[in-house]
């Protein structure tokens, strides 16, 4: 509390002061306790959560930043992988159809080969069995030639010298008629390219 002295002043007023007593300066000192107490262990708790929060927020601006940067590398990567792996597909189809058309030309050429192999394995088949062929016509026509010539002519054909030489004239002979009475047939079927001469031999 104050108390309040009249002093006397010139000009006849009267002024009045305000003297500080004991209870103000009791007040003053409680006044000035409060505020340390505030200031010393209030408000560094509170700044130090402050400080704290503050540092967390910016940990996770720091962090979505750092995740964002991460992601547009991932994301780059991403783009980069795709365009090589479209890159080695299409080299990829290139030696694939490269290798396909070497494999068609090989596969061709061997067919063709193979054809030609059975071609000329079929060729000389043919040519076998037709010197066969001839090689029995040949043996057949001489025993019939030599049967039909000791037949027509009654000679003995006993012996080798004998049985060549008759083969040989009657060869001759058919060789003779078939040049100038080959087209001849008499009535009944039966050839006129034998003359009655000769059967009567």
């Amino acid at each position: 509390m104050t108390t309040t002295v009249a002093a006397p002043a010139d000009g006849g007023g009267d002024q009045v002061f305000l003297i500080p007593n004991a209870t103000f300066f009791v007040e003053l000192a409680i006044f000035l306790a409060i505020l340390y107490v505030i200031w010393r262990y209030v408000i560094p708790p509170v700044k130090k959560a402050m400080n704290d929060r503050q540092e967390m927020i910016r940990g996770q601006i720091e962090e979505s930043e750092r995740t964002r940067q991460r992601l547009q590398e991932a994301e780059t990567r991403y783009q980069q992988a795709l365009a090589e792996a479209r890159v080695e597909a299409a080299k990829i189809r290139e030696a694939a159809r490269a290798d396909a058309a070497v494999i068609k030309d090989e596969m061709r050429q061997q067919a063709e080969q193979e054809v030609a192999r059975i071609q000329q394995r079929g060729e000389e088949q043919l040519a076998t069995q037709r010197e066969q062929v001839v090689r029995e016509l040949r043996a057949e026509l001489g025993r019939l030639s030599v049967t039909l010539a000791g037949r027509i002519v009654g000679e003995s054909l006993t012996e080798d010298a004998r049985r060549a030489g008759t083969v040989d004239r009657f060869l001759a002979e058919l060789e003779g008629m078939s040049a100038t009475e080959a087209a001849t047939v008499v009535p009944g079927g039966a050839p006129g390219g034998v003359r009655s001469g000769q059967r009567n031999r």
